[in-house]
């Protein structure tokens, strides 16, 4: 399945490169924050002796991240954080056009993927850039001894900043990490605009299906929810949104969406997305609900926001209709249809976020990886935020970069905003 190379790496083709260099440099054009980063890294050299394992979607986004990171001095090893979302000419060309050790095939198993963690381990990484936070929680659980060698962790999901708060709770995280996700600019952009754009394009590439008429149904209206309920009503359709937390709901309903309970949603929906970051939110019996021919994607970091082995129990026959979408006959008669294997269907089946949504996400990576090289040994082992300054920092360099300009405090406007005792 894979093929070696003199740089250590499991790809599929490094015959794939050309293709594969042909789009980082593409996507480089429209990452310009990054870009300025990279530069101004590459005189600076803020890693170097510094290793780092970046467990991500191998894409031509992320490629520019390793770029950034390699400009910067650091050793460094990637590997997929999803079995699907690895684009196989990448992967071959940062092996072979910029020498960086590559751990991921599109399709791998689950067996592959841990075998790859223990490689990135092995390598004894300073720090690590995580996606869903696996590969800090098997250092955690099952090589503690090599804790001691980290200067820190980021975190670039909703679901992985949960893990790393419930490391923190039950006083198991040895080092600092930074929950890059949270950053204004990494999760109001990426999220809402780059979510809510993959997703509905993951679904037509999967389905070839019209929106408009079709009954949505948004499990969780997040910034990720709120952004494939937005996409999903300007294609045209009927967008219903399911919610646990009230404040949410609320957010929801006054948005302009049908709020209801997923009970009442499982017979209404012909497409269900999950954004959740939870377990079994479409669940065995909201299956049994469902209109015969309904479909279910996820878009949530882990495949089982989907409880796809109550499904299967229920199913008497599983045909493949299209390459990621699989037909499931359910005992009463109905089929529910599974798209992209319940994995993120926006990398499955289509190409992740565009490359100017991940400028502003990977530009968050790149300086909190620097955050923490720089305060290495000053910091308590805990999750913390992005600053405001570099969230700021990174907002004017995008506005920048598309020409446009905004007004600056005058030095009354500054008075007036710190003083108390100035009136109306």
């Amino acid at each position: 399945m894979s093929t070696m190379t003199t740089i250590a790496s499991d790809i599929k083709d490094i015959s794939l490169a050309p293709q594969g260099k042909k789009q980082i440099e593409w996507a480089d054009q429209d990452m310009p924050v990054l870009r300025s980063i990279r530069e101004r890294f590459e005189k600076e050299q803020p890693f170097k002796g510094v290793k780092i394992v970046s467990c991500n979607h191998i894409t031509k986004e992320t490629a520019n991240l390793c770029r950034t990171l390699q400009a910067g001095g650091a050793e460094s090893i990637l590997i997929a954080s999803n079995p699907l979302s690895t684009q196989d000419d990448v992967a071959a060309s940062l092996v072979k056009d910029y020498g960086l050790s590559v751990f991921g095939v599109k399709g791998e198993d689950n067996a592959t993927y841990a075998k790859h963690v223990g490689i990135a381990l092995d390598f004894h990484p300073n720090i690590i850039i995580d996606d869903g936070s696996d590969v800090v929680a098997e250092l955690v659980q099952n090589r503690p001894e090599q804790t001691k060698e980290l200067i820190g962790s980021t975190e670039e999901t909703t679901t992985g900043i949960v893990r790393l708060e419930a490391m923190v709770k039950d006083g198991k995280l040895p080092f600092p990490a930074v929950a890059v996700n949270d950053a204004q600019t990494k999760h109001f952009f990426d999220n809402r605009y780059g979510t809510g754009q993959s997703t509905l394009d993951g679904v037509i590439r999967a389905t070839n299906m019209l929106i408009a008429g079709k009954t949505v149904v948004v499990v969780g209206y997040g910034w990720c929810g709120k952004g494939a309920a937005m996409r999903a009503r300007g294609l045209g359709g009927n967008v219903v949104v399911t919610e646990v937390n009230p404040i949410k709901a609320l957010e929801a309903s006054m948005d302009g969406f049908r709020v209801m309970t997923m009970n009442e949603a499982a017979s209404e929906g012909d497409l269900f997305i999950t954004v959740t970051g939870n377990r079994h939110v479409i669940d065995k019996h909201h299956f049994e609900k469902m209109k015969s021919g309904a479909m279910v994607c996820n878009s949530g970091h882990f495949d089982l926001e989907l409880n796809l082995s109550a499904l299967a129990d229920m199913a008497t026959s599983r045909n493949q209709i299209r390459p990621f979408m699989e037909e499931f006959t359910l005992t009463n008669g109905r089929t529910v249809l599974v798209l992209g294997e319940g994995r993120l269907i926006n990398l499955a089946a289509a190409e992740g976020h565009p490359a100017s949504v991940m400028d502003m996400s990977f530009a968050n990576q790149a300086l909190a990886v620097e955050f923490l090289v720089k305060n290495r040994g000053k910091l308590e082992n805990k999750v913390y935020h992005v600053s405001k300054e570099i969230d700021e920092q990174i907002a004017s360099l995008k506005l920048q970069s598309m020409g446009i300009n905004i007004d600056v405090l005058t030095p009354e406007m500054v008075k007036y905003q710190n003083s108390w005792n100035v009136g109306t």
